[in-house]
């Protein structure tokens, strides 16, 4: 049974706008993935949501901090990024370091990233249920991603579905 819904962060749940520099936090404009608030307020309540990142300039202080921006934290029950964890994706022990600290198992989590390789691949090793958001269809062979969307609110369904 699924309890935990993990989101990679950056052009997952926030747009990742590549003109810009330094810390999320401080850009001049924030904005949502088109249906991610939507989603999130579905599954707030009925799921653990937790969002992970790689993000290159950002610790998890400087994550919340933009998630903020758009009241996203309120979703959320937990923070992580590789540079805490002091592992990347795709490394399976990203995922395992994050399913530790959340005292759950791999088999009960989904993770939900726009990259195949980094999201989708060690989610996958580590005996997460994946999907990939593909919004530009870049991937048409994604074998290790369990479902392929190119819209989150497609998940809502799928999700519900997963956790019986």
């Amino acid at each position: 049974m699924i309890t935990t819904v993990i989101f990679d962060w950056g052009d997952t749940v926030m747009r990742d706008f590549p003109d810009n520099s330094g810390p999320m936090y401080t850009w001049d404009h924030v904005d949502w993935i088109p249906g991610a608030k939507e989603l999130l307020q579905k599954l707030f309540g009925r799921f653990r949501l937790v969002i992970a990142t790689n993000a290159g300039e950002s610790d998890t202080a400087d994550m919340i901090k933009a998630l903020d921006r758009l009241d996203a934290t309120r979703f959320f029950t937990a923070y992580f990024s590789s540079k805490d964890l002091g592992v990347s994706k795709p490394d399976p022990e990203f995922f395992f370091s994050i399913c530790k600290r959340l005292n759950t198992s791999p088999a009960q989590c989904v993770f939900i990233g726009n990259s195949y390789e980094k999201d989708i691949v060690g989610a996958a090793k580590a005996g997460m249920m994946t999907v990939l958001l593909d919004e530009q269809n870049h991937y048409p062979a994604a074998p290790l991603a369990c479902f392929c969307v190119t819209n989150l609110l497609n998940l809502n369904t799928l999700l519900f579905d997963a956790k019986h």
